[in-house]
């Protein structure tokens, strides 16, 4: 079984996910490997709230150039992260 903190990898924190956080959902990279399940989990025991629903989206990458050369930035997995009324994470709470 893998680490907890080796399925989330960054909060994302970008003008619609702070206006999400008026709804109680979190936004995060995760690991592309992950499922809903692992994730909840994951957030569950690291920030110690309680997760209602986990919804996850796979992000294509953008196609890049430096010079002549081509190239296109990696695919990553976003999942954001309804809780259950009542909870909340203290990572966003200055934000």
């Amino acid at each position: 079984m893998r680490d907890y903190r080796d399925i989330i990898i960054k909060p994302v924190v970008t003008e619609k996910s702070m206006n999400l956080l008026a709804d109680n959902k979190y936004t995060f990279i995760v690991d592309k490997r992950s499922n809903r399940t692992e994730i909840k989990n994951a957030i569950e025991s690291i920030f110690k709230v309680k997760v209602d629903k986990v919804s996850t989206m796979i992000i294509k990458g953008k196609p890049k150039r430096m010079g002549r050369f081509e190239g296109r930035t990696s695919d990553r997995k976003k999942a954001i992260i309804s809780l259950k009324p009542g909870h909340k994470i203290k990572l966003f709470e200055g934000m």
